[in-house]
């Protein structure tokens, strides 16, 4: 409850539109029918167009089951298939969430790192194929593609300098110019709220992620969807963890739930406004 109000307080202040999103593991631990009668009540709170978006959909029930429950928008991730497979299983979730009203976003090129059930380790990762890119929407109708370009999910994306392939970003949307790309894997792991996730007694050294300034850079040359987890996580935690730290009395959940909800809201209003520019605040 309180992510979605921090990141729809955010939207609604910034006069933003915002894609709310929940892996297959957060329906199973909040019900998505928790989840969508909060996403509801959030909706009815700001004049703001809101999407609920299922990430990462392993296989075609769990997409089948979003797009039965009300979700607007469903991600089918076969990136850990061979190109046949990815296709036809793509293909299957395009044709029954198309026939319900519902679009679909696909992913072609594996991202390393960890998320949820998403755990692919640095050798197994490799970039998109912008050629492979083009055939593979042509063949199986999806609406939105998520690439490959050197992102990774978790709090520890770059060991080195950070650095993504902007020139296959480019070949891809050469490729597809009307097909809107999604870059995943990209929180910034914004360093004050790491910082002070371990100065009050946090153990995460050495996080490192996607630099606001690629990111912004990355809109403006053709990404139209950046997902954003980690951070949010991380302003969560430091909220509590400074809570608890500073008055280890206290117990009441709303005593410590408060200011993770403001800062997530901050954290969001951020993005919005600073790095994404989807901020229509007048």
């Amino acid at each position: 409850m309180e992510i979605i109000q921090g990141i729809v307080d955010a939207a609604g202040k910034e006069n933003s539109p915002v894609i709310l999103q929940a892996s297959s593991s957060a329906i199973k631990y909040a019900r998505i029918g928790y989840l969508n009668k909060m996403v509801e009540a959030a909706i009815q709170e700001y004049d703001i167009p809101v999407a609920l978006h299922l990430d990462h959909g392993p296989d075609f029930e769990t997409c089948k089951m979003c797009i039965d429950n009300g979700f607007s928008s469903v991600m089918i991730d076969g990136s850990k298939y061979d190109f046949e497979e990815n296709v036809a299983l793509t293909k299957q979730v395009v044709e029954y969430a198309h026939s319900k009203g519902v679009v679909v976003e696909a992913e072609l090129g594996k991202l390393a790192g960890i998320e949820d059930e998403v755990n692919v380790s640095a050798s197994d990762a490799m970039y998109t194929d912008p050629e492979q890119a083009r055939e593979f929407v042509e063949r199986t109708g999806c609406d939105s593609l998520a690439i490959a370009i050197g992102t990774s999910h978790g709090a520890y994306k770059f060991k080195g300098e950070a650095k993504l392939r902007f020139d296959i970003l480019q070949k891809v949307k050469e490729k597809l110019p009307n097909t809107p790309i999604v870059l995943h894997g990209a929180s910034t792991v914004i360093p004050e709220l790491v910082e002070m996730c371990n100065q009050y007694g946090g153990n995460i050294p050495g996080a490192k992620g996607v630099p606001d300034e690629m990111l912004h850079e990355a809109s403006l040359k053709g990404v139209s969807k950046i997902n954003v987890d980690t951070d949010l996580r991380l302003a969560m935690t430091a909220a509590i963890r400074k809570v608890f730290s500073e008055d280890p009395s206290a117990f009441d959940p709303r005593k410590y739930m408060l200011p993770a909800r403001e800062l997530i809201e901050k954290t969001v209003a951020h993005k919005i406004r600073d790095v994404f520019g989807s901020s229509n605040k007048a």
